[in-house]
């Protein structure tokens, strides 16, 4: 099966020499060009030596879906028909439309999903400190009322009854007995003060015109929790009412800086005033800033007409409620790819995903998406995927995040992220020590002598080798799931690691990983999860071989949660302003599992001629 010469895809078949010795690193892979890539048939493979040969048995266990190929080109070839990309709603981004911009179309469907979406115990969102920032959100959209009485003052039952549980959701979560850790999740140290007065502000006028006899006179203010106070806030607003510019990451969360009476208001004419939209009409990739820089400018600035159609595209798009952040084209793209390309598995990847791609990557790096700042993450999954694809990136555009030994997401972050570190290592372990940045698809070359890139991998390794946890896995900022960090890190450090200590802590995450499986099978954080259990069914097929007797069994029991249906119902993991699931990003690491364990099964049998 060749590719038709008028359907001229980037083809990438598998890239793994054996079965029984995969490539150790990406010297050992043969050279990505555009002419290695003219078939998506993969070279029979050697059967593994160190296994029998697969038993019905081992064979139903490797999944339903025999075909991963075919599901993992189905995937790839989503992404030109979703251009935006594809993530699940949230409750915190939702409300924040709710409140504040009850004109835009969807208002009751968003309305009736808060309602929908509230747990019996009054809650919105995940388990723990998770669920603090959505009920906040969710709790003062219902506070700012619905459906008005006669006289325009009283909500009506529906949201007073929503409103009342989510107060009490939100007291027991700030109680100091009870209190539990806020998550490193994005902007949380602005977005919960600024809910939390918000809520406030709301009892206020309750207090004055209530809709029942004590129902609202007896609800004291909120407290922040502690360790929390309103200072940067309080700055962050003064610097943007004053008219300074605000840090490009910050206009992600323009929702919670505008709206406030008195100084901190906006001005009009201000400089510093956020805008105009980028891409397709964004304000920070975000329908809740966006909406909050309308609020600002007014329907006759610049950019506002924009601003709205991208507002009724989102709406339109997922059905009244929205994302918290959209698009996420990069992104997803990036993180499919990448992936895919890890698993080995072949893909037609359409021209316009390879070049949209390398034109991401600008001097300051690649974003996630339109209206998001570049950042290193991003960045180095881009250059990852180009160098696997014969589309080299120059990678010194990572100098600009490099600080004290590891890389920071952005030039100015808080703390620092093992992911970000892990997908730099990728990166620089691909590019550079493979040659492929010799040259680039325009024809000019890049200087050779990059021995300070080199030295930045070794220094990631030791980065990343010092911040494995003493059980053996990796936690980070981006994803509510050790699964997703371990697999990252476990995986780069394999590949491109140097050094001993690089094989200790991969054999150190192996452990973790395979004492941390559940008794049906499946490996997560909370409970078993399709999405957590292809992490952990990655960390245990790509980083050893042969697998032993225990990994290769723990594989076949994790393998039978590998189920595509079930990831639309999976929990949302990752980090945002609320936590949420990138739909394809998802779908490509369940594919690449699933792939890993046929492999393994097979023995590498050619299943794509």
């Amino acid at each position: 099966m060749t590719v038709d010469e008028h359907a001229p895809e980037r083809t990438v078949p598998g890239r793994a020499g054996t079965a029984d010795r995969p490539p150790t690193s990406a010297a050992d892979r043969p050279p990505t060009s555009a002419a290695a890539h003219t078939s998506v048939a993969r070279r029979d493979r050697p059967a593994d030596p160190h296994a029998a040969g697969p038993t019905a048995a081992d064979l139903h266990a490797a999944g339903p879906h025999a075909g991963w190929s075919a599901a993992a080109q189905e995937v790839v070839d989503g992404l030109t028909r979703q251009p935006w990309g594809r993530s699940s709603v949230s409750v915190y981004e939702t409300a924040r439309l709710v409140s504040q911009a009850p004109w835009l179309p969807g208002h009751q469907e968003r309305v009736r999903y808060l309602l929908g979406r509230q747990h019996p115990d009054g809650s919105w969102g995940p388990p723990g400190g998770y669920g603090l920032v959505p009920t906040l959100s969710a709790t003062e959209a219902l506070l700012a009322g619905g459906p008005m009485s006669a006289d325009g003052t009283v909500p009506s039952t529906a949201y007073d009854e929503a409103a009342l549980r989510g107060l009490a959701a939100v007291r027991r979560m700030l109680t100091p007995v009870l209190a539990v850790a806020l998550p490193d999740t994005p902007a949380a140290d602005i977005i919960v003060p600024a809910l939390v007065a918000k809520v406030n502000r709301r009892l206020d006028r309750r207090r004055v015109v209530p809709s029942a006899p004590g129902r609202w006179t007896d609800q004291p203010p909120l407290s922040l929790p502690a360790g929390l106070d309103s200072r940067r806030l309080a700055a962050v607003r003064l610097l943007l009412g004053t008219g300074g510019r605000l840090p490009a990451k910050l206009l992600h969360a323009l929702e919670v800086l505008t709206d406030e009476p008195g100084p901190v208001r906006v001005p009009t004419a201000a400089p510093g005033r956020p805008g105009p939209p980028a891409g397709p009409g964004t304000i920070g990739g975000s329908p809740a800033a966006t909406a909050a820089w309308l609020g600002i400018v007014g329907t006759d600035h610049t950019g506002a007409d924009e601003a709205r159609a991208y507002l009724r595209t989102v709406v339109r798009e997922y059905g009244g409620p929205v994302p918290c952040a959209t698009p996420i084209t990069v992104f997803e793209r990036a993180w499919v790819l990448a992936t895919m390309l890890r698993c080995d598995l072949p893909i037609r990847v359409p021209p316009e995903v390879v070049a949209g791609l390398r034109d991401a990557v600008t001097p300051t790096g690649a974003a996630a998406g339109a209206g998001l700042p570049a950042d290193a993450d991003t960045t180095g999954v881009v250059l990852h995927v180009l160098a696997l694809l014969g589309e080299p990136a120059d990678p010194t555009v990572l100098r600009g995040y490099q600080v004290d030994g590891h890389f920071a997401t952005w030039p100015d972050e808080d703390g620092a992220s093992v992911t970000t570190n892990a997908h730099v290592l990728d990166a620089l372990g691909t590019v550079v020590a493979t040659g492929a940045w010799g040259t680039v698809a325009g024809g000019s070359a890049y200087r050779r002598d990059h021995t300070d890139l080199a030295a930045a991998r070794r220094s990631v390794t030791a980065w990343l080798c010092d911040r494995q946890q003493p059980d053996g896995c990796w936690s980070d900022r981006w994803h509510a799931s050790p699964y997703y960090a371990t697999a990252a890190c476990a995986l780069a450090l394999h590949e491109h690691g140097t050094g001993p200590r690089s094989a200790a802590a991969v054999l150190r995450a192996v452990d973790w990983v395979l004492r941390t499986q559940r008794p049906d099978g499946s490996w997560g954080r909370w409970q078993g999860t399709t999405e957590e259990t292809a992490y952990a069914v990655q960390v245990l097929l790509a980083t050893t071989t042969p697998p032993s007797a225990r990994m290769r069994d723990a594989a076949l029991r994790g393998a039978r949660h590998l189920r595509l249906s079930d990831v639309d119902r999976g929990p949302a993991l990752w980090h945002d302003k609320d936590l949420y699931q990138p739909v394809s990003v998802v779908r490509a690491t369940v594919i690449g599992a699933g792939e890993l364990v046929w492999r393994m099964v097979t023995g590498g049998l050619n299943r794509h001629a």
